[in-house]
């Protein structure tokens, strides 16, 4: 399993918004999370908050380009969480490891600009805002409603980009957590019940629960969450989850706390990494 860790270039980002903005904070932000245990570092440069604001291009780009190519120079494995073709260009000329798409690729110049790279793809899953409600909807009346239609989305992209000569070997699958999902934490949590199944069907796969809005609500209520800073023990039991349910790639904030986890696990079930 390879732990990805979230460096977020951004002003509004919904846990840690303005903290690394600054080139030489997030970068040293990384090397922390390297030294913690981190396999790959995946840096955001605008945030996918409903209420942020959007970020051009160039903004994008500039926000990016200092520190990935530090960390690269250092010899990191890098993602970049961009939905950008123009950005995705940008970064793959500085020849990082992964571009994770928030829309899945459905661009048809993000596909132009990742087919002649090697590097891996992790394709999202969301529901568009405007869906949200009926999403919930749909779930209160068919619980599996939702576990369909992410299959669903996942079986169309492979089939897409295939036909773009684009080898599903490269690809890595994220059904979206939180508001990618539903308003209703309901739907989240149905997900995490489903996805030993959607592993085996999909893999590899990715998941990022990390201090998302359905654990506030869980730990609350959806009007009133549990603070960001106070779902760190509540993100950890839905991590050590997924790595029993079979995915490949978990993207978090706080790697030190899952890799002691996993260490712990490991030793519990008799294994000794």
């Amino acid at each position: 399993m390879k732990l990805l860790g979230i460096v977020n270039v951004t002003r509004d980002s919904f846990s840690d918004g303005g903290r690394f903005l600054d080139p030489a904070a997030a970068i040293a932000h990384a090397r922390e999370l390297l030294r913690d245990g981190a396999d790959v570092i995946d840096v955001g440069a605008e945030s996918t908050h409903p209420d942020a604001e959007p970020v051009s291009v160039e903004e994008e780009i500039a926000r990016l380009t200092p520190v990935v190519g530090a960390l690269k120079a250092e010899g990191a494995a890098v993602s970049v969480d961009t939905c950008k073709p123009a950005v995705m260009r940008a970064m793959l000329a500085l020849n990082v490891d992964y571009i994770n798409d928030v829309d899945g690729f459905q661009d048809r110049q993000s596909v132009e600009a990742v087919r002649d790279t090697a590097c891996r793809l992790i394709i999202m899953h969301r529901v568009a805002s405007a869906e949200l409600e009926d999403v919930a909807r749909e779930h209160a009346v068919d619980p599996g409603s939702i576990v369909r239609r992410i299959e669903g989305f996942f079986d169309e992209r492979v089939a897409s980009l295939e036909a773009a000569s684009i080898a599903r070997e490269r690809l890595i699958f994220d059904p979206g957590m939180g508001l990618f999902l539903s308003r209703d934490p309901a739907v989240s949590f149905a997900v995490l019940r489903e996805l030993r199944g959607i592993c085996e069907r999909h893999g590899p796969v990715l998941v990022s629960t990390t201090r998302k809005s359905f654990i506030g609500a869980a730990l609350g209520t959806v009007e009133r969450p549990r603070p960001v800073n106070e779902r760190g023990a509540a993100t950890l039991a839905t991590e050590l989850w997924a790595a029993r349910c079979g995915v490949e790639y978990i993207r978090t904030h706080d790697i030190r706390a899952l890799r002691d986890a996993l260490k712990v696990r490991s030793r519990i079930l008799g294994q000794t990494a």
